[in-house]
């Protein structure tokens, strides 16, 4: 597919550039793909190898970014503060991704025609680079200079703000930019600032974990973030602070920002992106679990004058689809009232005398009751029809009625769970307006009984 290939090609462009195989299939996984597929999954593996053994053999087999080795046990002390930096680091990506948007905002108000925003963006960079040059560039030498801890307070301090505004403005003009690197360079500089106060763990100990913070918290990619800082540094004693930080700035953007920073993109676009991450109801709930019991049969040897007379007096005569069962409960077959309005206006003696085991579709859908729902919802597509019976298997046995509007309320209830669960940690519901568009669809929302 033409979605796989371009990100097969990313993903080999991210390996060549870092030297980063297993970090750029996460990344398109988490990011790009959103499954895991084999059909999606194997074209991007082999992408990135090919393109990290080609990139070896050219470049070199060492890290990127070489760092000093780590001591692999660390205190409790190291600990709390790989857990301050994943919480400033959070703050910080949360105000990265809205100062980006908000110079798109910024730039979409202008009275001038969008052609022009690049050029504005270009002069602001030009005057960033005039004012602190080392925040120009993809800022490799800064990156191994931060690691290394190589670079002063004044050197810090400008490649954080400097780069910020610059990247800010250049992603919100439309001009050519980066993600990966920017915030490589700014997760640097911070964990430089947070490495004056915080214990210390060795040289760049706390840059690297700031910078692994940094993208699991703007991309929203934590896994990715681990992996990359240990691709990029080869420095495998590091694992266990990458995660905390990582996991708690990724946390933090979640709670507070409802997309990442790439994600908002593509909502702005009127995109949806759908992550399969999630159980679907309809493979966990059975036909059982939402079938209706409390339907009303026919027998099989009554007339169909018989039945006109109880349809006129049975309270649930709006029932569409009737099933037709023998002495025993064993399903015959089904009948439609559109059925029975077509043979109610023949109003003829031999059409009124008529069986109802002769009148009834045969070639019945039906399913079983530890049948998936999404196997129910297939089989209801192929066949066009909106409710199946549910027998028992072997024996045909009725047992109850399955429609799509209990799918529906199956699927409906799974997700009201899933808010209110989310609810208890969006910290953006408890804010002043905070979730009053949510409350406002959920008081909308009607309970409405639905004809089997």
């Amino acid at each position: 597919e033409r979605k796989t290939l371009l990100v097969a090609g990313a993903a080999g462009g991210m390996s060549a550039t870092f030297a980063s195989p297993v970090a750029a299939v996460l990344l398109a996984v988490e990011l790009l793909l959103f499954e895991w597929k084999p059909r999606s999954l194997i074209p991007v593996a082999l992408a990135s190898t090919v393109a990290v053994v080609v990139r070896r053999y050219i470049l070199g087999f060492g890290p990127l970014f070489p760092v000093p080795e780590h001591p692999l046990h660390i205190g409790p002390a190291a600990l709390l503060g790989c857990a301050l930096v994943g919480l400033l680091a959070g703050g910080l990506s949360a105000l990265l991704t809205v100062s980006v948007y908000a110079a798109e905002d910024a730039f979409q108000k202008l009275p001038i025609h969008w052609m022009w925003w690049p050029m504005i963006g270009g002069l602001a960079i030009g005057l960033g680079g005039m004012i602190f040059p080392q925040a120009l560039g993809v800022g490799y030498d800064t990156i191994g200079a931060l690691l290394q801890g190589a670079v002063t307070t004044k050197v810090i301090l400008g490649v954080l703000l400097v780069k910020w505004f610059i990247w800010a403005v250049s992603l919100g003009s439309g001009t050519s930019g980066g993600v990966l690197a920017p915030l490589l360079m700014m997760g640097g500089a911070l964990g430089g600032l947070e490495g004056m106060f915080l214990p210390n763990e060795g040289t760049g100990f706390w840059p690297l974990i700031s910078m692994g913070a940094i993208l699991g918290g703007t991309m929203r990619s934590p896994f990715t973030s681990i992996i990359f800082a240990f691709e990029l540094t080869h420095d495998a004693n590091v694992f266990l602070p990458l995660l905390v930080g990582s996991v708690i700035a990724h946390a933090f953007t979640v709670l507070t920002l409802k997309r990442s920073i790439l994600t908002e993109k593509v909502a702005r676009r009127g995109y949806h992106l759908s992550r399969e991450y999630a159980v679907d109801p309809l493979e966990i709930l059975f036909a059982r679990d939402v079938m209706r019991t409390k339907v009303a049969v026919l027998p099989a040897g009554s007339t169909l004058r018989e039945f006109q007379q109880r349809l006129r007096s049975d309270h649930r005569q709006s029932q569409r689809l009737l099933p037709v069962v023998d002495d025993g409960g064993i399903l015959v077959g089904v009948v439609t009232r559109g059925d029975f309005l077509k043979l109610f206006g023949q109003g003829n003696d031999a059409a009124q005398s008529r069986r109802l085991r002769e009148l009834v579709r045969k070639e019945t859908v039906a399913v079983f009751p530890d049948e998936p729902l999404r196997s129910v919802v297939y089989r209801m597509a192929e066949k066009q029809v909106t409710r199946v019976p549910v027998i028992e298997p072997g024996t045909r046995k009725f047992l109850g009625l399955v429609a799509l509007d209990d799918l529906l309320k199956a699927r409906a209830r799974h997700l009201e769970e899933e808010e209110r669960r989310e609810r208890v940690l969006d910290l953006r519901f408890f804010l002043p307006g905070g979730g009053a568009q949510e409350r406002e669809e959920a008081s909308e929302q009607t309970e409405t009984p639905a004809t089997p």
